[in-house]
C-alpha cells in the first residue's frame, strides 16, 4: 500500500502493548494507583495467554507486590517446588550435581511451577475487574508519532490485506490508539520495541542483546512416575561443545510434566538444528524412562532474552517505555524473567501515574529507568551478569566454576572479582561459515518420544490466514540463495523450530520457500539469520499459536 489509510483514533491515558506478565501488571498497578486513569491493553493473540510460553518456575516476588492476597483470590499458582536438582548428562548416563555449592539465589525454595498462560489469564480477570480495557486479537503493527518525534500511540487491528499488501474486499484499516504514554510489553524481540530501540538509539553504550531458543512440550506421564513439585535442570549432552544451553523438566499438577530445551543462539555451527537437539535429548535414558507410556499434548517455542544487565538498553524514549523481556530482564542462571517482568510493569505504572498526576505527557519516564536499574531488578541482574559472557567465551565448566564463584562474591559482598564481562557480538554475527564446520547427522524421529517439526507444530494449534501478506519479510529476496546458501548452508532451514523455511530444488535450481503459516512467533529468524535479512513483523491479529496452558 502506498497511500496511508484514514483511521479513527481513540484517546487513553496509557496504552499498553502485550497482555503478558509485564503489561498486565502495569495495567493493574495503574488502576490501583488511580482508578480514574483510562488504560487499554492490546494483545495480538486470539485470547490472553494464547501466545504466552514460559517454563515456568515462578518467583512470586512480583505477584506478592502487585496482589498480596493472590492466594485468597484463586490465582493458578498452587504447585510449590518440593525438590530441586541439577544433572550433568552424558550420552548414556547422568550425574547429579550437589546443591550445596550453589548460591542460594539458585534455589527454587518458595517458588511455584505454573502455566504462565493461565497466570496471565487470571491477571487479565483482575485487570478487567478494575475496568482495564483488554482487546485480544489486536496486533499492533505500527507506531504513531507526535509532531516532535515522540511516540503518542500505536496502530492496531488492521485486517483484510491481500497477499500483495493491497486492501481486500473485507479490509479494515484498524485504529490509532493514542496515550499520554505507551508501554511496550511485547516480550523478547518485539517488533515495535525493536523499532523504538533503533529509532532512538537506545542500545548505544550497551552490549548487544543475546538470545536463546526455548522449546517446550507438555506431556501427560504415567502417574507412578509423576512427582508433583519436582524441578530438574540438565546440562551437557546432547549439546556438549556444539552450543550452550540445557533442559528443564518440571512436574506440574494432573500428572503433567513440562519438558523444555534451551539452545543459546550464539552457536557457530550453521548445521546445528536446535529442534533436533531437543528431540534427541528426549531419548536420553533418564528422560526416556520418564516419558515412556506417556503422551505429548502440546508444543511451542519462543526466543528468550539472555544478555542480562550489560545488554539491557535504555528503557525510555519520549512517550514510550520498554517493559520486561522487551528490554531483556531474564536472570539466565535462574532461568527466570517473569518476576522481573511483573516488577517492571509495576515500576512503569508508578512512573506513568506520577507523571500524569503532575500534568505531564509524552516525555521520558526517567523515574522508571531509575527504579529498574537501582531497584530489585537491577540487583537481580547485576549479581549474575558475568555467567553468560563466561559461558559464551570459555564454555560450560568455566561458567559453572567461575560463574558460580562470581555469583557467590556478588551475593556475599556485592562485588565481582571479574568486574563486568561483555558480550562481544550479536548471535547472528556468531554464526560461522559452513566451510569451517561439519554437518550433523540427526536420528530420524521415532514418532513416540521424538517428532518431526510439522507434526509437533500441529500441537501448537497455530493458524494464519493464508491470503494475507507473509509477515516474515526479506530485505533482499536474493540473499537466501545467492549468499546464505553457499556461505552458511542457509541455516534458516535448521534454526527455525517450526519448519517455516525450506530450500527447494527446482528445475531452475534451488528456491527459498517461506511457509509463514507454520510460524509459532518465536522470532529466532529475526535474531539468528547471519545476514540479518529476515524481519519478523506482526501478522493480522489473532493469528499464530493458540497455546492452551503453556
Amino acid at each position: 500500500m502506498t497511500d496511508t489509510p484514514t483511521r479513527e483514533s481513540m484517546e487513553y491515558d496509557v496504552v499498553i502493548v502485550g497482555a503478558g506478565p509485564a503489561g498486565l501488571s502495569a495495567a493493574i498497578r495503574l488502576k490501583q494507583v488511580n482508578p480514574d486513569l483510562s488504560v487499554v491493553v492490546l494483545e495480538k493473540g486470539s485470547e490472553v495467554g494464547a501466545h504466552i510460553l514460559s517454563g515456568a518456575v515462578l518467583d512470586p516476588v512480583g505477584l506478592d507486590r502487585l496482589i498480596p492476597d493472590w492466594r485468597d483470590r484463586g490465582a493458578p499458582v498452587t504447585v510449590g517446588v518440593a525438590e530441586d536438582n541439577f544433572h550433568y548428562l552424558t550420552e548414556t548416563g547422568h550425574k547429579r550435581l550437589p546443591n550445596a555449592p550453589m548460591p542460594s539465589l539458585m534455589s527454587n525454595h518458595g517458588n511455584y511451577i505454573v502455566s504462565m498462560g493461565n497466570v496471565c489469564r487470571w491477571l487479565a480477570e483482575q485487570a478487567e475487574a478494575l475496568e482495564v480495557e483488554i482487546f485480544p486479537g489486536m496486533a499492533c503493527s505500527a507506531l504513531v508519532h507526535d509532531d516532535h518525534g515522540g511516540v503518542k500511540g500505536i496502530v492496531a487491528g488492521e485486517f483484510g490485506l491481500e497477499a500483495d499488501g493491497t486492501p481486500g474486499p473485507n479490509y479494515e484499516p484498524g485504529m490509532e490508539l493514542h496515550g499520554k504514554y505507551v508501554l511496550l510489553a511485547e516480550g523478547a524481540r518485539g517488533s515495535l520495541s525493536k523499532q523504538v530501540i533503533a529509532n532512538y538509539d537506545l542500545a548505544h553504550g550497551h552490549d548487544p542483546q543475546k538470545y536463546g531458543l526455548g522449546m517446550k512440550e507438555i506431556w501427560e506421564v504415567d502417574p507412578a512416575k509423576h512427582r508433583e513439585g519436582t524441578v530438574t535442570h540438565t546440562m551437557g549432552w546432547p549439546l556438549n561443545d556444539n552450543a550452550g544451553g540445557g533442559s528443564f523438566i518440571y512436574h506440574a499438577e494432573n500428572n503433567q510434566v513440562l519438558i523444555g530445551f534451551v539452545v543459546h543462539l550464539d552457536y557457530a555451527n550453521p548445521y546445528l538444528n536446535p529442534y533436533q537437539e531437543f528431540q534427541r535429548f528426549k531419548h536420553h535414558p533418564m528422560v526416556a524412562d520418564l516419558l515412556a507410556g506417556g503422551k505429548r499434548v502440546s508444543y511451542g517455542a519462543r526466543a528468550i532474552t539472555e544478555g542480562g544487565w550489560q545488554s539491557m538498553p535504555k528503557l525510555v524514549a519520549p512517550g514510550v517505555a520498554l517493559l520486561g523481556c522487551s528490554a531483556g530482564m531474564v536472570n539466565l542462571p535462574r532461568i527466570k524473567g517473569n518476576h522481573n517482568a511483573m516488577l517492571s510493569g509495576i515500576a512503569a505504572a508508578d512512573a506513568a501515574a506520577e507523571a500524569i498526576a503532575a500534568g505531564r505527557a509524552g516525555d521520558e519516564l526517567t523515574a522508571y529507568e531509575t527504579a529498574v536499574r537501582e531497584g530489585e531488578i537491577g540487583t537481580d541482574l547485576k549479581r549474575v551478569r558475568n555467567v553468560k559472557p563466561l559461558w559464551s567465551r570459555f564454555g560450560l565448566w568455566a561458567s559453572l566454576t567461575l560463574g558460580g564463584f562470581d555469583m557467590w562474591t556478588n551475593q556475599l559482598f556485592g562485588l565481582s572479582v571479574f568486574g563486568t564481562r561483555h558480550h562481544a557480538k550479536t548471535d547472528a554475527a556468531a554464526t560461522g561459515k559452513a566451510a569451517g564446520h561439519q554437518p550433523i547427522a540427526y536420528p530420524k524421529p521415532d514418532g513416540v518420544l521424538s517428532f518431526d517439526r510439522l507434526t509437533n507444530v500441529a500441537y501448537s494449534f497455530t493458524n494464519h490466514e493464508e491470503s494475507q501478506p507473509a509477515h516474515l519479510k526479506l530485505k533482499d529476496p536474493s540473499v537466501p540463495i545467492a549468499l546464505n546458501l553457499p556461505v552458511y548452508a542457509e541455516p534458516a532451514q535448521r534454526y527455525c523450530p517450526a519448519g517455516v523455511y525450506e530450500v527447494v530444488e527446482d528445475a531452475d535450481g534451488p528456491r527459498f520457500v517461506i511457509n509463514f503459516q507454520n510460524c509459532v512467533h518465536c522470532k529466532t529468524c529475526d535474531i539468528k539469520d547471519p545476514t540479518q535479512n529476515i524481519v519478523w513483523t506482526t501478522p493480522q491479529g489473532g493469528d499464530g499459536p493458540n497455546y492452551p496452558n503453556m
